[in-house]
Protein backbone atom coordinates (compact mmCIF):
# COMPACT_ATOMS: atom_id res chain seq x y z
CA UNK A 1 0.00 0.00 0.00
CA UNK A 2 1.18 3.55 -0.65
CA UNK A 3 2.33 6.14 1.90
CA UNK A 4 0.30 7.04 4.96
CA UNK A 5 0.02 3.53 6.39
CA UNK A 6 -1.80 3.84 9.74
CA UNK A 7 -0.41 2.50 12.99
CA UNK A 8 -1.39 -1.06 13.96
CA UNK A 9 -1.65 -1.84 17.68
CA UNK A 10 -0.84 -5.38 18.84
CA UNK A 11 -2.46 -7.48 21.53
CA UNK A 12 -2.00 -10.90 23.12
CA UNK A 13 -4.61 -13.66 23.27
CA UNK A 14 -7.87 -11.73 22.76
CA UNK A 15 -8.78 -8.15 21.92
CA UNK A 16 -10.54 -6.48 24.88
CA UNK A 17 -12.63 -3.50 23.85
CA UNK A 18 -12.89 -2.39 27.47
CA UNK A 19 -9.10 -2.37 27.80
CA UNK A 20 -8.74 -0.43 24.54
CA UNK A 21 -11.13 2.21 25.89
CA UNK A 22 -9.25 2.48 29.17
CA UNK A 23 -5.76 2.54 27.70
CA UNK A 24 -6.49 4.79 24.71
CA UNK A 25 -8.34 7.54 26.56
CA UNK A 26 -11.44 7.15 24.42
CA UNK A 27 -13.65 8.65 27.11
CA UNK A 28 -12.36 12.07 26.02
CA UNK A 29 -13.14 11.50 22.33
CA UNK A 30 -16.14 13.34 20.88
CA UNK A 31 -15.92 11.57 17.52
CA UNK A 32 -17.21 8.02 17.08
CA UNK A 33 -14.48 5.43 16.53
CA UNK A 34 -14.15 2.11 14.74
CA UNK A 35 -12.01 -0.56 16.36
CA UNK A 36 -10.86 -2.96 13.65
CA UNK A 37 -9.43 -6.36 14.57
CA UNK A 38 -7.36 -7.41 11.56
CA UNK A 39 -6.79 -10.83 13.13
CA UNK A 40 -10.54 -11.45 12.81
CA UNK A 41 -10.17 -11.04 9.04
CA UNK A 42 -7.27 -13.52 9.05
CA UNK A 43 -9.31 -16.00 11.10
CA UNK A 44 -12.16 -15.76 8.59
CA UNK A 45 -9.73 -16.44 5.78
CA UNK A 46 -8.49 -19.59 7.52
CA UNK A 47 -12.08 -20.69 8.15
CA UNK A 48 -12.92 -20.22 4.47
CA UNK A 49 -9.90 -22.26 3.36
CA UNK A 50 -10.84 -25.05 5.76
CA UNK A 51 -14.54 -25.27 4.90
CA UNK A 52 -14.53 -24.31 1.20
CA UNK A 53 -11.11 -25.48 -0.03
CA UNK A 54 -12.07 -25.55 -3.71
CA UNK A 55 -13.85 -22.17 -3.78
CA UNK A 56 -11.51 -19.20 -4.07
CA UNK A 57 -12.85 -16.05 -2.37
CA UNK A 58 -12.94 -12.82 -4.38
CA UNK A 59 -13.59 -10.18 -1.74
CA UNK A 60 -16.47 -7.81 -2.59
CA UNK A 61 -14.75 -4.44 -2.21
CA UNK A 62 -18.06 -2.54 -2.02
CA UNK A 63 -18.71 -4.11 1.38
CA UNK A 64 -15.83 -2.27 3.04
CA UNK A 65 -13.17 -0.51 0.97
CA UNK A 66 -10.84 0.31 3.85
CA UNK A 67 -7.38 0.24 2.20
CA UNK A 68 -5.84 -1.49 5.23
CA UNK A 69 -8.34 -4.36 4.99
CA UNK A 70 -8.00 -4.58 1.20
CA UNK A 71 -4.20 -4.75 1.48
CA UNK A 72 -4.43 -7.46 4.15
CA UNK A 73 -6.71 -9.58 1.97
CA UNK A 74 -4.41 -9.00 -0.99
CA UNK A 75 -1.47 -10.25 1.09
CA UNK A 76 -3.53 -13.31 2.11
CA UNK A 77 -3.98 -14.15 -1.58
CA UNK A 78 -7.69 -13.55 -2.08
CA UNK A 79 -9.17 -12.37 -5.34
CA UNK A 80 -11.38 -9.29 -5.58
CA UNK A 81 -14.85 -8.47 -6.86
CA UNK A 82 -14.79 -4.87 -8.12
CA UNK A 83 -17.76 -2.82 -9.31
CA UNK A 84 -16.15 0.39 -10.57
CA UNK A 85 -13.01 2.03 -11.91
CA UNK A 86 -12.07 3.38 -8.48
CA UNK A 87 -12.38 -0.04 -6.87
CA UNK A 88 -10.16 -1.42 -9.63
CA UNK A 89 -7.60 1.32 -8.91
CA UNK A 90 -7.64 0.51 -5.20
CA UNK A 91 -7.09 -3.21 -5.72
CA UNK A 92 -4.51 -2.87 -8.49
CA UNK A 93 -2.66 -0.43 -6.23
CA UNK A 94 -2.25 -3.27 -3.72
CA UNK A 95 -0.11 -5.19 -6.26
CA UNK A 96 -2.95 -7.51 -7.19
CA UNK A 97 -2.64 -9.02 -10.66
CA UNK A 98 -5.60 -8.48 -13.04
CA UNK A 99 -6.24 -12.24 -13.10
CA UNK A 100 -7.24 -11.99 -9.43
CA UNK A 101 -10.03 -9.52 -10.20
CA UNK A 102 -13.56 -9.97 -11.53
CA UNK A 103 -15.34 -6.83 -12.73
CA UNK A 104 -18.64 -8.04 -11.35
CA UNK A 105 -20.91 -5.11 -12.17
CA UNK A 106 -23.08 -6.24 -15.12
CA UNK A 107 -23.79 -2.62 -16.19
CA UNK A 108 -20.57 -0.60 -16.43
CA UNK A 109 -19.88 2.89 -17.79
CA UNK A 110 -17.76 2.89 -20.95
CA UNK A 111 -14.91 4.78 -19.26
CA UNK A 112 -14.76 2.06 -16.60
CA UNK A 113 -14.64 -0.64 -19.25
CA UNK A 114 -11.84 1.19 -20.98
CA UNK A 115 -9.92 1.38 -17.71
CA UNK A 116 -10.39 -2.37 -17.22
CA UNK A 117 -9.17 -2.98 -20.76
CA UNK A 118 -6.12 -0.76 -20.24
CA UNK A 119 -5.19 -2.74 -17.14
CA UNK A 120 -6.09 -6.16 -18.61
CA UNK A 121 -8.89 -6.96 -16.19
CA UNK A 122 -10.58 -9.39 -18.58
CA UNK A 123 -13.18 -11.18 -16.44
CA UNK A 124 -16.51 -9.38 -16.18
CA UNK A 125 -20.18 -10.20 -15.75
CA UNK A 126 -22.96 -9.45 -18.24
CA UNK A 127 -26.72 -10.00 -18.05
CA UNK A 128 -28.36 -8.29 -21.05
CA UNK A 129 -27.93 -7.82 -24.78
CA UNK A 130 -27.16 -4.08 -24.61
CA UNK A 131 -24.10 -4.77 -22.46
CA UNK A 132 -22.97 -7.44 -24.88
CA UNK A 133 -23.07 -4.95 -27.73
CA UNK A 134 -21.20 -2.45 -25.52
CA UNK A 135 -18.50 -5.02 -24.82
CA UNK A 136 -18.29 -5.89 -28.50
CA UNK A 137 -17.55 -2.25 -29.26
CA UNK A 138 -15.31 -1.31 -26.32
CA UNK A 139 -13.71 -4.51 -24.97
CA UNK A 140 -14.17 -7.31 -27.47
CA UNK A 141 -11.40 -9.52 -26.10
CA UNK A 142 -12.83 -9.59 -22.57
CA UNK A 143 -14.12 -12.76 -20.91
CA UNK A 144 -17.91 -12.70 -20.64
CA UNK A 145 -19.39 -14.29 -17.53
CA UNK A 146 -23.16 -14.58 -17.94
CA UNK A 147 -24.95 -13.65 -14.74
CA UNK A 148 -28.31 -15.35 -14.27
CA UNK A 149 -30.98 -14.83 -11.66
CA UNK A 150 -31.39 -17.43 -8.92
CA UNK A 151 -32.40 -15.73 -5.72
CA UNK A 152 -32.89 -17.08 -2.24
CA UNK A 153 -36.40 -16.88 -0.83
CA UNK A 154 -34.93 -15.14 2.23
CA UNK A 155 -32.07 -12.62 2.06
CA UNK A 156 -31.16 -9.34 3.78
CA UNK A 157 -30.72 -7.59 0.44
CA UNK A 158 -32.29 -9.28 -2.62
CA UNK A 159 -30.57 -8.36 -5.88
CA UNK A 160 -32.68 -10.08 -8.53
CA UNK A 161 -34.84 -7.06 -9.36
CA UNK A 162 -31.75 -5.23 -10.61
CA UNK A 163 -29.31 -7.85 -11.89
CA UNK A 164 -29.35 -11.27 -13.49
CA UNK A 165 -31.12 -12.68 -16.53
CA UNK A 166 -33.56 -15.57 -16.70
CA UNK A 167 -31.49 -18.74 -16.60
CA UNK A 168 -33.80 -20.81 -18.78
CA UNK A 169 -34.47 -18.37 -21.63
CA UNK A 170 -32.41 -15.19 -21.60
CA UNK A 171 -29.06 -16.68 -20.62
CA UNK A 172 -28.97 -19.02 -23.61
CA UNK A 173 -30.05 -16.19 -25.93
CA UNK A 174 -27.21 -14.02 -24.63
CA UNK A 175 -24.72 -16.82 -25.23
CA UNK A 176 -25.99 -17.21 -28.79
CA UNK A 177 -25.65 -13.45 -29.34
CA UNK A 178 -22.11 -13.46 -27.98
CA UNK A 179 -21.27 -16.35 -30.30
CA UNK A 180 -22.59 -14.45 -33.33
CA UNK A 181 -20.36 -11.49 -32.38
CA UNK A 182 -17.29 -13.69 -31.85
CA UNK A 183 -17.11 -12.85 -28.16
CA UNK A 184 -15.82 -15.26 -25.51
CA UNK A 185 -18.18 -16.64 -22.90
CA UNK A 186 -15.95 -18.22 -20.27
CA UNK A 187 -18.35 -18.85 -17.43
CA UNK A 188 -21.51 -18.07 -15.50
CA UNK A 189 -22.31 -16.33 -12.25
CA UNK A 190 -25.19 -15.82 -9.85
CA UNK A 191 -25.88 -14.14 -6.52
CA UNK A 192 -28.48 -15.62 -4.16
CA UNK A 193 -28.77 -12.31 -2.28
CA UNK A 194 -26.70 -10.54 0.34
CA UNK A 195 -27.17 -12.08 3.78
CA UNK A 196 -28.80 -15.26 2.45
CA UNK A 197 -30.98 -17.23 4.89
CA UNK A 198 -32.32 -19.92 2.53
CA UNK A 199 -29.33 -22.24 2.43
CA UNK A 200 -30.73 -24.49 -0.29
CA UNK A 201 -30.60 -21.56 -2.73
CA UNK A 202 -26.96 -22.36 -3.50
CA UNK A 203 -27.72 -25.90 -4.66
CA UNK A 204 -30.56 -24.68 -6.86
CA UNK A 205 -28.34 -22.07 -8.50
CA UNK A 206 -25.35 -24.36 -9.03
CA UNK A 207 -27.62 -26.85 -10.81
CA UNK A 208 -28.78 -24.07 -13.17
CA UNK A 209 -25.17 -23.13 -13.81
CA UNK A 210 -24.39 -26.70 -14.85
CA UNK A 211 -27.15 -26.60 -17.47
CA UNK A 212 -25.68 -23.39 -18.91
CA UNK A 213 -22.23 -24.97 -19.04
CA UNK A 214 -23.72 -27.81 -21.09
CA UNK A 215 -25.30 -25.30 -23.47
CA UNK A 216 -21.98 -23.51 -23.76
CA UNK A 217 -20.31 -26.75 -24.77
CA UNK A 218 -22.85 -27.16 -27.57
CA UNK A 219 -21.83 -23.71 -28.83
CA UNK A 220 -18.17 -24.63 -28.72
CA UNK A 221 -17.27 -22.49 -25.72
CA UNK A 222 -14.53 -23.65 -23.36
CA UNK A 223 -16.21 -22.47 -20.17
CA UNK A 224 -13.98 -22.78 -17.13
CA UNK A 225 -15.25 -20.32 -14.50
CA UNK A 226 -18.19 -20.57 -12.11
CA UNK A 227 -18.86 -17.61 -9.81
CA UNK A 228 -21.24 -18.52 -6.98
CA UNK A 229 -21.55 -14.93 -5.73
CA UNK A 230 -21.98 -13.87 -2.11
CA UNK A 231 -24.55 -14.13 0.65
CA UNK A 232 -22.24 -15.65 3.27
CA UNK A 233 -22.81 -14.56 6.90
CA UNK A 234 -20.20 -12.52 8.70
CA UNK A 235 -21.08 -13.17 12.34
CA UNK A 236 -22.56 -16.68 12.35
CA UNK A 237 -19.89 -19.30 11.71
CA UNK A 238 -22.33 -22.14 12.39
CA UNK A 239 -24.56 -20.95 9.57
CA UNK A 240 -21.54 -20.54 7.31
CA UNK A 241 -20.56 -24.15 8.02
CA UNK A 242 -24.01 -25.34 6.94
CA UNK A 243 -23.79 -23.30 3.73
CA UNK A 244 -20.35 -24.76 3.08
CA UNK A 245 -21.68 -28.31 3.34
CA UNK A 246 -24.40 -27.56 0.78
CA UNK A 247 -21.99 -25.79 -1.60
CA UNK A 248 -19.38 -28.54 -1.38
CA UNK A 249 -21.97 -31.25 -2.06
CA UNK A 250 -23.43 -29.35 -5.01
CA UNK A 251 -20.04 -28.58 -6.53
CA UNK A 252 -18.99 -32.22 -6.25
CA UNK A 253 -22.26 -33.32 -7.89
CA UNK A 254 -22.41 -30.84 -10.76
CA UNK A 255 -18.79 -29.71 -11.27
CA UNK A 256 -16.53 -32.64 -10.37
CA UNK A 257 -14.03 -31.62 -13.07
CA UNK A 258 -11.48 -29.51 -11.19
CA UNK A 259 -10.43 -27.80 -14.40
CA UNK A 260 -13.45 -25.58 -13.75
CA UNK A 261 -12.31 -22.75 -11.49
CA UNK A 262 -14.91 -21.88 -8.86
CA UNK A 263 -14.91 -18.51 -7.14
CA UNK A 264 -17.23 -16.65 -4.76
CA UNK A 265 -17.78 -13.00 -3.82
CA UNK A 266 -17.85 -12.87 0.01
CA UNK A 267 -18.00 -9.41 1.55
CA UNK A 268 -19.59 -9.33 4.99
CA UNK A 269 -18.11 -12.77 5.70
CA UNK A 270 -14.63 -11.27 6.03
CA UNK A 271 -15.29 -7.91 7.67
CA UNK A 272 -18.58 -7.76 9.59
CA UNK A 273 -17.22 -9.19 12.85
CA UNK A 274 -13.88 -7.37 12.57
CA UNK A 275 -15.33 -3.95 13.45
CA UNK A 276 -16.75 -2.62 16.71
CA UNK A 277 -18.10 0.92 16.63
CA UNK A 278 -17.64 2.97 19.81
CA UNK A 279 -20.10 5.84 20.29
CA UNK A 280 -20.46 8.43 23.02
CA UNK A 281 -23.74 9.53 24.59
CA UNK A 282 -23.79 13.31 24.20
CA UNK A 283 -27.37 13.84 25.39
CA UNK A 284 -30.21 11.88 27.01
CA UNK A 285 -33.90 12.23 27.81
CA UNK A 286 -36.09 10.28 30.22
CA UNK A 287 -39.68 9.50 29.26
CA UNK A 288 -42.03 8.72 32.16
CA UNK A 289 -45.52 7.29 32.20
CA UNK A 290 -48.60 8.94 33.75
CA UNK A 291 -47.67 7.57 37.16
CA UNK A 292 -44.25 9.19 36.94
CA UNK A 293 -42.41 5.90 36.57
CA UNK A 294 -39.45 5.79 34.18
CA UNK A 295 -40.68 4.15 30.98
CA UNK A 296 -38.04 4.79 28.29
CA UNK A 297 -34.59 6.34 28.23
CA UNK A 298 -33.58 8.15 25.04
CA UNK A 299 -29.89 8.45 24.17
CA UNK A 300 -28.39 10.69 21.49
CA UNK A 301 -25.09 9.41 20.07
CA UNK A 302 -22.31 10.90 17.95
CA UNK A 303 -23.02 8.58 15.00
CA UNK A 304 -26.28 7.65 13.30
CA UNK A 305 -28.06 6.25 10.26
CA UNK A 306 -26.51 8.81 7.93
CA UNK A 307 -23.09 7.69 9.15
CA UNK A 308 -22.03 4.19 10.18
CA UNK A 309 -25.56 3.05 11.00
CA UNK A 310 -26.64 3.43 7.37
CA UNK A 311 -26.51 -0.37 7.50
CA UNK A 312 -29.89 -0.19 9.25
CA UNK A 313 -31.49 1.55 6.27
CA UNK A 314 -29.60 -0.06 3.40
CA UNK A 315 -28.50 -3.43 4.75
CA UNK A 316 -31.51 -4.10 7.05
CA UNK A 317 -29.15 -4.80 9.93
CA UNK A 318 -30.41 -5.21 13.49
CA UNK A 319 -27.76 -3.75 15.77
CA UNK A 320 -26.83 -4.85 19.26
CA UNK A 321 -25.22 -2.66 21.92
CA UNK A 322 -22.65 -3.17 24.67
CA UNK A 323 -21.93 -0.85 27.60
CA UNK A 324 -18.78 -0.75 29.67
CA UNK A 325 -19.92 -0.17 33.25
CA UNK A 326 -18.20 -2.31 35.88
CA UNK A 327 -21.38 -2.87 37.89
CA UNK A 328 -23.49 -3.60 34.78
CA UNK A 329 -24.83 -6.99 35.88
CA UNK A 330 -26.35 -5.59 39.06
CA UNK A 331 -28.08 -2.59 37.48
CA UNK A 332 -31.75 -2.57 36.42
CA UNK A 333 -32.40 -2.52 32.68
CA UNK A 334 -34.62 -0.01 30.92
CA UNK A 335 -36.18 0.16 27.50
CA UNK A 336 -33.77 2.34 25.54
CA UNK A 337 -34.34 4.35 22.38
CA UNK A 338 -31.14 5.37 20.61
CA UNK A 339 -30.93 8.32 18.23
CA UNK A 340 -28.19 9.53 15.94
CA UNK A 341 -26.81 13.09 16.16
CA UNK A 342 -28.53 14.73 13.18
CA UNK A 343 -31.67 16.88 13.23
CA UNK A 344 -33.55 14.37 11.10
CA UNK A 345 -36.28 12.39 12.88
CA UNK A 346 -35.45 9.38 10.69
CA UNK A 347 -32.07 9.18 12.40
CA UNK A 348 -33.18 6.41 14.76
CA UNK A 349 -30.69 3.63 15.52
CA UNK A 350 -32.79 1.35 17.72
CA UNK A 351 -35.94 1.54 19.84
CA UNK A 352 -36.01 -1.81 21.61
CA UNK A 353 -32.68 -2.24 23.38
CA UNK A 354 -32.45 -2.93 27.12
CA UNK A 355 -29.69 -0.97 28.85
CA UNK A 356 -28.97 0.31 32.37
CA UNK A 357 -29.65 3.99 32.97
CA UNK A 358 -26.52 5.43 31.38
CA UNK A 359 -25.19 8.98 31.64
CA UNK A 360 -24.03 11.65 29.25
CA UNK A 361 -20.41 10.91 28.38
CA UNK A 362 -20.75 7.12 28.72
CA UNK A 363 -19.67 4.97 25.79
CA UNK A 364 -21.71 2.35 23.94
CA UNK A 365 -20.13 -0.26 21.67
CA UNK A 366 -21.78 -1.86 18.66
CA UNK A 367 -20.19 -5.14 17.46
CA UNK A 368 -20.35 -6.57 13.93
CA UNK A 369 -20.21 -3.16 12.26
CA UNK A 370 -17.72 -3.89 9.47
CA UNK A 371 -20.09 -4.59 6.57
CA UNK A 372 -21.79 -1.91 4.45
CA UNK A 373 -20.98 0.85 6.93
CA UNK A 374 -17.61 2.50 6.23
CA UNK A 375 -17.95 3.12 2.46
CA UNK A 376 -21.54 4.39 2.64
CA UNK A 377 -21.30 6.75 5.64
CA UNK A 378 -21.74 10.48 4.96
CA UNK A 379 -20.99 13.62 7.03
CA UNK A 380 -24.64 14.69 6.88
CA UNK A 381 -25.49 17.69 9.07
CA UNK A 382 -21.76 18.37 9.46
CA UNK A 383 -21.01 15.46 11.81
CA UNK A 384 -17.62 13.84 11.38
CA UNK A 385 -17.16 10.29 10.18
CA UNK A 386 -15.55 7.82 12.59
CA UNK A 387 -11.84 7.23 12.44
CA UNK A 388 -10.45 3.72 12.75
CA UNK A 389 -7.97 2.14 15.16
CA UNK A 390 -6.37 -1.07 13.91
CA UNK A 391 -5.41 -4.02 16.09
CA UNK A 392 -3.75 -7.34 15.42
CA UNK A 393 -2.80 -10.34 17.52
CA UNK A 394 0.90 -10.88 18.19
Amino acid sequence: MASGVPEIHYYEHELSIRRVIEESGLQDLDQALNICDLSSVEQKHRLWQRLLPRIRPYYAVKCNDDPVVVQLLADLGTGFDCASKNELKLVLGCNVSPERIIFANPCRPVSHLEYAKEHQVANGTVDNEFEIYKLHKHYSNSNLIVRFKSEAKEAQCPLGDKFGCDADVDATALMLLAKSLNLKVTGTSFHVGSGCSELEAYDRAIKKAKNLFKFGELLGYDMDLLDIGGGFPGSDDGKFEKISEIVNTSVERYFPDERVKIIAEPGRFFVAAAYTLICKIHAKREVRNEAGKLDTVMYYLNDGVYGSFNCILYDHQVVTAEHYLDEANSLPQFKSLIWGPSCDALDKISEDLLLPNLNRGDLIGFPNMGAYTVPIASPFNGFELPKTLYFRAI
